[in-house]
């Protein structure tokens, strides 16, 4: 075979959407790609969030980026799950975490044996067998040990970052391996006559610019995919109501820092603290028809913790996605694609789970309709499934103290979720899939935390002589409980390690 010419690639926008698939495809695709990224400064950055999920470490590990050092440039903290409050009933509080509960026994997952302990009297708390759920807890962190069974594996960790610093730290490493960028404000798409396809974009000063692949990082402009090839968008807000957040840095208490994210559900919505090195990130996101954007913002003020570092800002945002994600020779990455509030720290992850599936099926002899198609279908598959997921947190209430949860209650869900709501209340069972985000724990940490008790559970339960089995449970906790009181302290573990890990790349 002979040697192919690169593939002309041009991202309209920057951001962490954009900067990421110019650092993952000048990485991933190398000499494959000829990069250059188009972004104006005068376009502000969303940064809705600034928490993640497991999966941005094997992104950032997969694109050759030390641990260490980004974690020191973006002031990172960790991260073992969310803490949700108030979601099933007010005062109630269970943490989501990235890891397992207990160990499965004859092929049984554990929370069958948990249901049935619980049912007679025995067991209130799944979070007690799981040492991520305990290590948050307690405020300690610890490095997974991933190489074995044993319960130091049994979880993963994310990172809660500073979004405004993320970007620039991408930016930065694309460009050190070969990514072009031009600073301007695109002006006009022509699109080629026959295919309907995207020829060219120019700038505001007449600068213009072909490529064989777009990819539209343009936020929720959708300057290409939406504006230019008019791709429908799918609302999802009459399930997913809210729609706006208001957003306020506040200074970081002393003591320890929280290894979690935490989400506490206001009248309205719900509202976020996200704990970094140098700040905490507060925010509250809440549906506008039900708490008007002056209401919000007070009442942001009254639950964050701090003096505030800056004035509340309010961001809008509506639920969905776009009926296709690639289009033509436009890919749409990021808020361009779609998007889901940050209760569940997605935003990122779909992403970077776009741009990886990019990468599979990178164009390197032309696009072919084949594909377009298998990239629509996995993106259109996560976005399906994690809306489910949000859904549950909120459907899965018995609150009926202010207008919205009444409203979340009672209101019909997709059937999807409905055939999974059932599939667990009928007998325990969680709605397995191959492929996808949020496996069995994640959704028996919602079920199990917001009181979705099922009738009946898996009758192998039984089976175990219960009284060793008691003495099986409680010799977990207690295994859990030690290495737990082993582990440092979360601000300790920043302190310490990621010096060592600097040192050790």
């Amino acid at each position: 075979m002979g040697r192919r010419d690169p593939v002309s690639v041009v991202i309209v926008g920057g951001g962490t959407a954009g900067w990421s698939a110019a650092a993952a495809l000048a990485r991933l695709v190398p000499g494959g790609a000829d990069i250059r990224l188009i972004e104006s400064a005068d376009i502000g950055i969303v940064g809705v969030g600034e928490a993640t999920l497991p999966h941005v470490r094997q992104f950032i590990q997969q694109i050759g980026i030390d641990e260490a050092a980004f974690m020191r440039a973006t002031h990172a903290t960790f991260k073992l799950g969310i803490d949700f409050r108030n979601f099933g009933r007010i005062g109630d509080s269970y943490i989501h975490p990235f890891g397992t509960f207990g160990r499965d026994l004859a092929q049984v997952p554990f929370h069958h044996y948990w249901l049935q302990r619980r049912a007679a009297g025995e067991e209130a708390d799944i979070g007690q067998f799981s040492l991520a759920v305990q290590a948050a807890r307690a405020g300690r962190f610890q490095l997974p040990r991933e190489t074995d069974l044993s319960l130091a594996s049994s979880y993963g960790y994310a990172y809660q970052f500073d979004a405004g610093l993320f970007g620039p730290y991408l930016r930065d490493f694309a460009c050190q391996h070969g990514v072009t960028r031009t600073e301007g404000r695109i002006v006009s798409v022509e699109r080629d006559a026959e295919s309907g396809d995207v020829a060219s974009v120019t700038l505001e000063d007449g600068t213009r610019f072909t490529a064989d692949l777009f990819i539209d990082c343009s936020g929720f402009r959708s300057l290409l995919l939406g504006d230019a090839l008019e791709e429908p968008w799918e609302d999802w807000s009459h399930w997913l109501p809210c729609d706006r957040a208001v957003a306020m840095p506040t200074a970081s208490p002393a003591g320890e820092i929280e290894p979690y994210t935490r989400a506490t559900a206001l009248g309205a919505g719900w509202a976020w603290r996200i704990p970094l090195q140098h700040r905490v990130g507060n925010g509250y996101v809440y549906a506008s028809a039900f708490i008007d954007d002056d209401s919000a913002a007070e009442g942001l003020r009254g639950t964050a913790e701090g003096a505030a570092l800056a004035d509340p800002r309010i961001l809008r945002f509506r639920a969905g996605r776009r009926r296709r994600s690639w289009v033509g020779n436009v890919v749409a990455i990021g808020l361009a694609s779609g998007f889901l509030e940050p209760l569940e720290s997605t935003s990122i992850y779909l992403s970077h789970m776009a741009i990886l599936r990019l990468v599979d099926l990178f164009p390197f002899g032309g696009i072919s309709p084949a594909d377009r198609a298998e990239f629509n279908r996995l993106v259109d598959m996560e976005y399906d499934r994690i809306r489910d997921f949000l859904i549950l947190h909120y459907h899965a209430t018995t609150r009926d103290d202010s207008p919205f949860w009444d409203h979340v209650r009672t209101m019909q869900v997709p059937d999807s979720l409905a055939e999974k709501l059932e599939l667990w209340r009928a007998t325990g069972r969680v709605a397995r899939y191959g492929e996808g985000l949020f496996f069995e724990p994640s959704w028996v940490a919602v079920y199990c935390g917001q009181n979705v008790v099922p009738d009946r559970w898996d009758a192998r339960a039984a089976l175990p002589d219960q009284p060793v089995l008691a003495r099986a449970l409680d010799r977990l906790k207690q295994e859990i409980a030690a290495q737990v009181q082993a582990m440092p302290g979360h601000r300790a573990f920043l302190e310490r390690e990621t010096r060592r890990l600097a040192h050790a790349g």
